[in-house]
């Protein structure tokens, strides 16, 4: 794989990010919602097995291709299963152009602060160079802020660069994901605090060095403008939070710059028994709608 088309690819920002990495904890819930109940399965495996089974058939569909999607985050499972008898980042790549990330997080600790920071990674520098053979380009993590708490968000910060730093000595691409409750009745505030706690450890970064942002779309359009113009900052893009298509959508178009990394709002209207005419046309309307909120603007969304 050539790191240096994926890196041109991503930087470009022609597109979005499809975000495929629900974990153990959220799985459930995602698979739910496709329409598979938990009586569909009777341990991890089994659901893991569910799970896959449905990434694979949103990356084969037709609409799931690198002219509007630029990249697209897996879940650690995903990355050691296959696609059409290949492994899945290689397939992304190879096959579709579509570069892959990996999520590396283990899940979230107890809110403390108003805030959760990561769990420990034990395994983490075993996992990056698995990844890295498999031909992962770059990483995920996320953490959650709730209040507008100085400490608990610089911490919040602070953790995610330390990580991002390790991520970077393996060639890696870290996207650092600091996300904020759409429901914090101090969104605002705690949007203010974490770009001043980002701006801190970007200033700090070897030269050279990018990372790359995932953050909640602000309440202020063009809010994260000073973080998507910086040197050390490859991409910034946006997360859906639990905001639907529409509302991701519009919000969205109102920030120049920043292109979508969505998961639940990508997925929402796909259904297992859909007939492959049904799920092609829900994911193509889907992709068509947030490509259009990622690289053009309010008038291109409403016309999608």
């Amino acid at each position: 794989m050539s790191n240096q088309e994926q890196r041109a690819k991503i930087s470009a920002g022609n597109g979005f990010i499809a975000a495929l990495d629900q974990s153990g904890g959220s799985t459930p819930k995602a698979l739910k919602n496709y329409g598979v109940d938990e009586s569909a399965y009777s341990n991890d495996d089994e659901m893991f097995a569910k799970v896959h089974e449905m990434r694979s058939r949103i990356i084969t569909a037709p609409p799931f291709s690198g002219d509007k999607i630029i990249g697209a985050i897996l879940f650690e499972k995903t990355m050691d299963s296959e696609v059409e008898g290949k492994p899945t980042a290689q397939y992304l790549w190879e096959e579709l152009g579509v570069v892959p990330f990996l999520k590396i997080d283990k899940g979230l600790a107890d809110e403390e602060d108003g805030v959760q920071v990561m769990k420990p990674m034990p395994t983490l520098e075993e996992l990056l160079q698995r990844g890295k053979e498999k031909g992962i380009f770059g990483t995920k993590m996320r953490s959650c802020i709730h209040k507008a708490s100085p400490e608990g968000i610089a911490e919040v910060v602070r953790q995610q660069f330390e990580i991002g730093n390790i991520v970077l000595s393996h060639g890696m691409v870290p996207i650092i994901e600091p996300e904020v409750n759409i429901h914090a009745s101090d969104k605002a505030e705690c949007e203010e605090i974490l770009k001043s706690e980002i701006l801190k450890q970007l200033a700090a970064l070897e030269d050279g060095y990018q990372i790359m942002l995932k953050l909640t779309l602000p309440e202020k359009p063009n809010f994260f403008k000073e973080l998507i113009e910086h040197k050390n900052v490859m991409q910034v893009v946006a997360l859906s939070g639990g905001y639907d298509l529409e509302e991701a959508c519009t919000r969205l178009a109102k920030n120049d710059g920043m292109i979508a990394s969505f998961s639940r709002a990508l997925t929402n209207d796909l259904r297992a028994d859909q007939s492959d005419e049904e799920f092609n046309a829900a994911l193509k309307n889907a992709i068509d709608k947030i490509y259009q909120a990622s690289v053009g603007n309010e008038a291109a969304t409403q016309a999608a």
